[in-house]
């Protein structure tokens, strides 16, 4: 069930990365959903430096909204997947017992 939004926050990764010229080196600002995808990605894969690179990216608040909105967005998606309710998702995904 984490390997969709593995491989969805992996093409997110590697869409994201802008190749730069040699000469140049341009730092771009980075959008705070995106940081969330790069961010929760790196966790999953136990990447700390991939974690703190993009914390880094976004305020500490802005980081949260994108990773809550990121866990809404994979758990109604996984809910149509299955056919259950969010609820039962996310009690699921959590360990919790069926309310």
């Amino acid at each position: 069930m984490f390997d969709m939004i593995r491989k969805y926050t992996g093409r997110l990764r590697t869409t994201a990365v802008r190749e730069q010229s040699a000469g140049t080196r341009e730092k771009r600002a980075h959008n705070l959903f995106e940081a969330a995808a790069v961010y929760v990605a790196a966790r999953a894969e136990d990447d700390q430096d991939g974690i703190e690179e993009a914390a880094a990216w976004v305020s500490p608040e802005a980081l949260s909204f994108g990773v809550s909105e990121l866990a809404c967005r994979a758990v109604v998606a996984l809910a149509r997947e299955r056919d259950e309710s969010p609820g039962a998702v996310a009690r699921d995904l959590l360990g919790l017992p069926a309310a």
